[in-house]
């Protein structure tokens, strides 16, 4: 998944020059200092900003002071999973996404937040798109998670190159007619590929985009009995199709293309359609974008299912172990609330506002303003997800573009690095998915046996 937009090169400057510290106001975690909080997160430009705000904000308004602890993704997901595994209360609030927050709540790890959100009225959680709140509650009912920003996933591309053949895009499209205007664009301007799908190994990368196909085309990991279905006739279909789909009509070198490299080729004109994170559209829509005003955004492609687009927010969390929850939630009731989005668009401008959360973000004239391009069909793709029910039949965990569980992780990338393959012509996509059932079983057969006693 993407989890953030690529920003300008000032902003990418700052977060490398903030990436290796442990945050302006101290860090390190632990402080004795009841007014003190100890917060590690993830070190994307929406965080950054978030720092850069706090203490003359957050800080000058309740008195807490705020040590951020600020690391790259991977290394954030380590330390927040050490930190939180060892319950030893050095960190009060980490940056969790809608995949970790379930499982860790079922270890115990974060406190629910039900009460803290009944007592702040002004937090409004009503506002919060019910997608988000449901795919951070627990299965418990209770809620452990507030989210910072979130997105979902649909489809852009180029009006232009579509206009200059004649051919109209739907507002809804199938996966079948997307694939035929793949092939009716495809080298139609010189260099300029159909449709850029990611290819690269990767639990969230190839298989963001790719398990929301397989979802739409009938197709799951696991049904709700916990049988692995990786080759069943809808999961094999659907990769089939989107392998084949990238081979015919997508970007050179598909089988290392990832987010980052999709993005690119779609504002370098090297591809005409991506399937991808509604996030990416602030960095087609940037004033300096050269593809500004010329890309279209439409709803996930489906088959079988009303919607696909997938579901995924960074979200703030309480370690159990804390010390100071109360002072925990005053920060995350303000840093994913409706006054910090007008502080954002106020002081920094309104593109980078962490939206995807509220609805009312999609009611205020200023963010449309900015957004009016992407703005309707990102709320629409988030509020149409359904982390409970993205397929035609029931699940054993929560999740569209992942299977909620810890071993999803390893089950994904390994899977995802035989269908790469496929993507590079090394191997059959039978193949490919002969091996990831296997693989699947084993996962399959430890939870049957958990639920079987």
């Amino acid at each position: 998944m993407s989890r953030a937009r690529v920003s300008a090169a000032a902003a990418l400057l700052l977060v490398m020059a903030l990436a290796g510290c442990a945050g302006w106001g101290g860090g390190g975690g632990g402080s004795d200092d009841v007014n003190n909080i100890d917060v590690l997160m993830v070190n994307n430009p929406q965080m950054i900003d978030l720092q850069r705000l706090t203490a003359d904000n957050f800080t000058a308004e309740t008195g807490i002071r705020v040590n951020f602890t600020v690391l790259p993704e991977n290394d954030v997901r380590d330390k927040i999973s050490q930190e939180f595994s060892s319950q030893a209360g050095q960190y009060d609030v980490a940056s969790l996404s809608n995949f970790e927050i379930p499982i860790y709540a079922r270890s115990e790890w974060i406190a629910p937040l039900d009460s803290y959100v009944a007592a702040d009225t002004a937090f409004a959680q009503a506002d919060i798109l019910p997608p988000m709140t449901k795919s951070l509650t627990a299965d418990d009912g209770k809620l452990y998670g507030e989210p910072f920003y979130g997105e979902s996933s649909f489809l852009m591309y180029r009006k232009d190159v579509l206009d200059a053949q004649g051919v109209q895009m739907p507002a809804k499209p199938t996966w079948q007619q997307v694939a035929a205007i793949a092939a009716q664009i495809d080298d139609k301007q010189p260099g300029m590929a159909g449709i850029c799908l990611r290819g690269q190994p990767g639990w969230g990368q190839i298989f963001a985009p790719l398990t929301t196909v397989v979802n739409t085309f009938g197709g799951t990991w696991f049904d709700q009995h916990w049988n692995a279905l990786v080759d069943a006739p809808e999961f094999r279909q659907a990769t089939q199709f989107y392998v084949d789909l990238v081979r015919a009509h997508g970007e050179t070198g598909a089988p290392q293309a990832g987010f980052t490299e999709c993005l690119n080729n779609l504002i370098q004109g090297n591809v005409a359609m991506w399937y991808d994170a509604t996030s990416a559209a602030g960095s087609l829509e940037a004033p300096d974008s050269p593809v500004k005003g010329k890309i279209g955004y439409v709803a996930a492609p489906v088959e079988k299912t009303a919607s696909s687009g997938w579901l995924y927010a960074w979200s703030w969390s309480i370690q159990q172990a804390s010390q100071k929850k109360d002072n925990a939630w005053k920060f995350i009731s303000w840093a994913s609330g409706k006054k910090y989005e007008e502080l954002v668009g106020a002081q920094l401008g309104w593109s980078r506002v962490p939206a995807g959360k509220r609805a009312s973000t999609y009611d205020n004239p200023d963010y449309l303003k900015e957004a009016s391009a992407f703005a309707e069909p990102t709320e629409q793709a988030i509020s149409t997800a359904d982390p409970r029910n993205p397929g035609v039949q029931p699940r054993p965990a929560i999740g569209i573009q992942f299977v909620g569980i810890p071993e999803f992780t390893d089950l994904g990338t390994q899977v995802s690095q035989y269908v790469s393959s496929a993507i590079a012509g090394q191997m059959t996509v039978d193949e490919a998915l002969e091996r990831g059932q296997s693989l699947a079983d084993d996962v399959a057969e430890r939870y049957r046996s958990r639920e079987n006693g």
